[in-house]
């Protein structure tokens, strides 16, 4: 069956990890997406805070749920246990870029009529991708993380 899959889905050899990584990615994404829009809905909508605060701990939530996801169930290499302060510090950095970038998508597209439940999902989109590549080359980078 296993051989099937990987025929089916055109996997070479030595490359399941890496399909592995981006399955574990997206669903620890998914995870991480649902608990901030869920708490940003309760924030918002509930409690009617400002968007600003809303986002601001509906962010803080999900960061430390996606944090733990991508730590120590995507990007699992032994050599990240040898540099977690410098991991953390690269995480927090991302993440701080990240919400400015991201409260600019949900606050423009606000500006422009649309909803800001809407807008988290636009900004998710976006995140999919661009923090994949973040976490790979540069947060969790294995190889040779100890030279960068």
């Amino acid at each position: 069956m296993k051989q099937r899959t990987k025929l089916i889905l055109r996997i070479k050899e030595g490359e399941e990890e890496s399909y592995k990584q981006v399955i574990s990615y997206l669903i620890g994404g998914g995870l991480y997406f649902w608990t901030g829009y869920l708490a940003f809905y309760i924030f918002y909508h509930h409690f009617q805070w400002t968007l600003f605060y809303a986002k601001v701990l509906a962010d803080i939530i999900g960061w430390i749920f996606n944090y733990l996801i991508n730590r120590y169930w995507v990007f699992t290499h032994h050599a990240l246990a040898k540099h977690a302060l410098k991991v953390t510090t690269r995480y927090i950095i991302i993440t701080l870029a990240d919400f400015l970038i991201d409260y600019a998508i949900v606050r423009s597209l606000k500006s422009a009529g649309l909803s800001p439940y809407i807008g988290q999902f636009v900004s998710a989109g976006f995140f999919t991708i661009w923090n994949y590549y973040w976490y790979k080359l540069w947060v969790f980078k294995t190889s040779g993380s100890t030279k960068s």
